[in-house]
């Protein structure tokens, strides 16, 4: 083979944005679930060997996503984002949905070949922008492992991992 033929063509692509959107968007509404599925007062306080209870993993996904997605349309990675800390299971859902309504709105201004290109996440990770989502799909997929843990451990049956939206 030559060199030329282990070149990436820069307008090949195996997904669209609009295929990844619904993909991220499939494994939140999952997430979502997960959300639904704790016990009001163990959703808070729930923990297993010094892991974080599950609410305070969904903080993190928050502080992620649209904080991510901002920088990477606008270039302008203001900061890591501390989500909202709320007391029940509604309002963190109502923090859930308003994040999704906001990732489908920006995602809409990001131009394709945005993806490809190189920046600076936070001012600390370089990487490009696809890289930078990817770390944040694969966070929350990571994190909602344990929730799959700490619902097994209630004797709560886990939403099926393939069940996405």
């Amino acid at each position: 083979m030559s060199t030329k033929e282990l070149t990436p063509n820069a307008t090949a692509s195996i997904i669209s944005p609009e295929q990844l959107l619904k993909h991220w968007q499939g494994h939140r509404g999952l997430t979502r679930k997960m959300i639904e599925a704790f016990p009001e007062d163990k959703l808070f306080t729930y923990s297993i060997g010094g892991m974080r209870p599950f609410a305070e993993l969904v903080y993190e996904f928050l502080g992620m996503g649209v904080p991510c997605l901002q920088g990477i349309a606008t270039e302008k990675w203001e900061k890591w984002a501390d989500a909202e800390k709320v007391k029940t299971r509604q309002e963190l859902l109502a923090l859930w949905d308003q994040a999704t309504e906001d990732i489908n709105k920006i995602w809409s201004t990001i131009p394709a070949q945005r993806w490809q290109e190189q920046t600076v996440a936070f001012g600390q990770w370089p990487g490009t922008c696809i890289s930078i989502l990817f770390y944040a799909i694969d966070n929350e997929i990571h994190h909602r492992g344990q929730g799959y843990v700490y619902l097994r451990s209630l004797g709560i049956e886990p939403p099926a991992f393939w069940d996405r939206p």
